[in-house]
């Protein structure tokens, strides 16, 4: 920890507290994920745009999307997405500006076996350093049941 000083015009101290040298030093953003869930005949399709709420630019982050059953040995991936496990697949989000979208991400897996249901959870593992204050909107889960039908999130 290092003491945080501000001084002021003519010297007049204006704030002192302790700030744990990672944070002083480490950029803001916010990282978010909006978009949907679908599932029809053991086939799962996540489509989901990510967006950054600032304050600062994020050059490249990684989100992660785990199924709550496993995904079937073959998969035809996206070129930005790789699998890392039985269960998890990771995507580059790409450049994301502050106060901005980045480009959507759709990812198609099949799922192994014929499960009536699953739930997908969506969040960022990795954002380059950046400190990430709000975490409640890059962490989502979601259930789809095997109806074809979309489900927001």
């Amino acid at each position: 920890m290092r003491k945080l000083c501000a001084w002021g015009v003519g010297g007049v101290l204006l704030a002192v507290g302790a700030v744990s040298p990672a944070v002083a030093l480490a950029p803001e953003a916010d990282l978010a994920y909006h978009g949907s869930v679908s599932m029809a005949w053991g086939r799962v399709a996540v489509r989901l745009v990510p967006q950054n709420h600032g304050p600062s630019d994020v050059p490249d982050a990684t989100v992660r999307l785990r199924w709550s059953v496993p995904l079937a040995d073959r998969q035809r991936l996206p070129l930005r997405c790789a699998r890392s496990g039985v269960r998890t697949v990771l995507c580059r989000t790409g450049e994301l500006p502050a106060d901005w979208r980045g480009e959507p991400i759709d990812v198609r897996v099949r799922l192994d076996g014929a499960p009536s249901e699953v739930t997908v959870e969506i969040d960022t593992v990795w954002s380059g350093g950046f400190v990430d204050r709000n975490r409640e909107n890059d962490r989502r889960r979601v259930l789809a049941l095997d109806t074809g039908d979309a489900y927001a999130f």
